[in-house]
């Protein structure tokens, strides 16, 4: 009797602990880095959501290579965790938007997604026969009822990394990608972002993907400093300077000095030397020469100096060429087209793909009280420096780089600026042209400032067909795509949004493979003890319950 009431209690504890469990959210991590536990932030916003959120992740399937249903069952894991949080507020649908389709529907759907901004990917798969492609979504589309967003779970695609660094990377990067995509859409303040123009800046053809790309999260537009006021600058939230080519008036500095004293946060991407490949191609020489922007003594008193020099690397782009008496198109490396290498130590670019560079400079800090400077782009270690005026011919293209020549140190080309930055114009008198009220403190709010040695760094390319823009990043000769926009996104996240949100790309899921050297060399062994030891076990206790039979009933 009391055997039978202790399973009644059993059984009604265990309905008990399953309705609670519907009502009461808990798990257990007991993973070392902590993946499948969201951070406070991700919580806060989560706890925020007043509207209903669906989430489609396309990344399904039964065929989908293993790093792949890795990259699958952990955004599953996380998303669950999402929903927990969330309450009722956030649907979660996967789905594999081709299957069961024919050729000609799998066509319409396909651009139908494209529209969307939901691009697919092909994979080769290992079988029987060789390989066979297979077209995967490693995407997903985050809606609400006003706004939808599309969501590139893989990142690091075209990087040098196997699928498996690729897919370990994309898996660190999921809380971020989704939190704050989360946060975009449900957010009503949209920081506005400011190209500056009338310096020779790069046009809106050039800057098209990236004012486009920016667009989705902020209100993004030119601004000429000549004729915008102080109660234009308060409205921005920050401000990117992209290749300027004319020299910038005292008035123009006096109002880019007031952004900073106000708490703007300012984006230098700069060419101090004069380098174009088209004029190259025409001429096969150039002298490349130093500009003159007036723009250095604020930078030295904002703890920066992009130097006037050109860096030729090893690790570095490939253009087209003739080569050859009839004139055959091919490939050759361009040592002045670095690979700008992420500094992962800094949250700012962690996960990102290298930067494809134009003409690029090297960037110094100098020793400015109360600024932080951090390194954010390093060349590779085999590099050279060439001062300006330097004479550029195309025939060096001819002579393949040799690592051992270039032997050196990384140098840095873009860095990171925070602290309270002096003023530049304190002290001093108001320059001509300059009406209204611009109060300037002697030294600023605390803000933020990226100053890079590469004004071609958020060009897109054209194409020469229709002159439309490609994405930022993609290269229409190798057909590569570089982590330019991911740099770009991650700046205005960086310093439009004060949550500060890029902390959470601090998670690191480590990978924990198996050893190959160690599986060629012991694979005899384990076979063995999997099929062995299982035998010798149930033998063992076949035996050990014969005799236990034998000797209890014996008696």
């Amino acid at each position: 009797m009391v055997g039978k009431k202790g399973i009644l209690v059993f059984i009604a504890g265990l309905i008990l602990l399953n309705i609670l469990a519907q009502y009461c959210y808990t798990r257990i991590d007991f993973t070392k880095e902590k993946r499948f536990t969201l951070t406070p932030k991700s919580k806060a916003i989560l706890g925020k959501i007043n509207e209903p959120i669906t989430i489609t992740v396309f990344l399904e399937g039964g065929e989908l290579p293993a790093p792949f249903k890795r990259l699958r069952n952990a955004t599953r894991d996380l998303l669950v965790d999402y929903k927990a949080y969330a309450g009722k507020e956030i649907k979660v649908i996967f789905r594999d938007p081709i299957s069961g389709l024919s050729i000609e529907e799998q066509d319409t759907v396909i651009s139908h997604l494209y529209q969307s901004g939901i691009e697919p990917t092909t994979i080769n798969i290992k079988n029987d026969a060789g390989f066979a492609q297979k077209m995967v979504f490693p995407m997903a589309m985050l809606e609400t009822e006003k706004r939808q967003l599309p969501l590139r779970l893989l990142q690091n695609l075209n990087a040098a990394g196997s699928y498996e660094e690729n897919i370990n990377n994309s898996i660190q990067n999921l809380e971020y990608l989704f939190t704050s995509s989360i946060q975009k859409v449900l957010s009503n303040d949209h920081p506005r972002i400011g190209f500056t123009e009338g310096n020779g800046e790069l046009s809106d053809l050039y800057l098209n993907d990236a004012i486009s790309s920016l667009s989705e999260s902020y209100e993004v537009g030119r601004v000429n400093l000549s004729t915008i006021d102080a109660g234009g600058l308060d409205k921005l939230k920050v401000l990117f300077i992209a290749k300027p080519q004319k020299e910038f008036t005292e008035a123009e500095k006096y109002k880019l000095n007031y952004f900073v004293m106000k708490g703007g946060r300012v984006v230098w991407t700069i060419d101090q030397v004069s380098a174009d490949l088209d004029s190259l191609k025409g001429s096969g020489e150039q002298l490349a020469f130093n500009k003159k922007l007036n723009i250095d003594d604020m930078l030295f008193m904002y703890g920066a100096r992009v130097n006037y020099n050109l860096l030729a690397d090893a690790n570095c782009v490939e253009i087209p060429l003739s080569m050859g008496q009839q004139g055959q198109i091919e490939l050759a490396p361009w040592v002045y087209y670095p690979l700008l290498l992420p500094d992962t130590a800094h949250n700012l670019v962690r996960n990102i793909d290298a930067i494809r560079g134009e003409f690029s400079s090297t960037v110094d800090t100098i020793g400015v009280k109360g600024l932080k400077k951090t390194v954010i782009l390093r060349s590779s270690p085999f590099n050279k420096l060439f001062n300006a005026p330097k004479l550029l011919s195309l025939q060096m293209v001819a002579e393949q780089p040799d690592p051992r020549d270039y032997a050196s140190v990384p140098q840095s080309l873009g860095v990171l600026i925070e602290g309270a930055f002096p003023s530049v114009f304190l002290n001093r008198a108001v320059p001509a042209g300059i009406t209204g009220n611009y109060p300037l403190p002697p030294v600023s709010k605390p803000t933020k400032m990226i100053v890079i040695g590469d004004g071609d760094i958020f060009k897109n390319q054209l194409s020469t067909k229709d002159g439309s823009a490609f994405p930022l990043g993609f290269d229409r000769y190798t057909q590569k795509s570089y982590g330019n926009k991911a740099l770009l996104l991650n700046i205005a996240d960086y310093l439009a949004n004060d949550d500060n949100l890029i902390t959470l790309r601090n998670k690191e899921v480590k990978i924990r493979l198996l050893d190959k050297a160690a599986l060629r060399t012991e694979k005899l062994q384990w076979q063995l003890i999997n099929m062995a030891l299982p035998l010798l076990l149930l033998i063992s206790f076949a035996i050990f319950q014969h005799y236990y039979r034998k000797h209890k009933y014996a008696r």
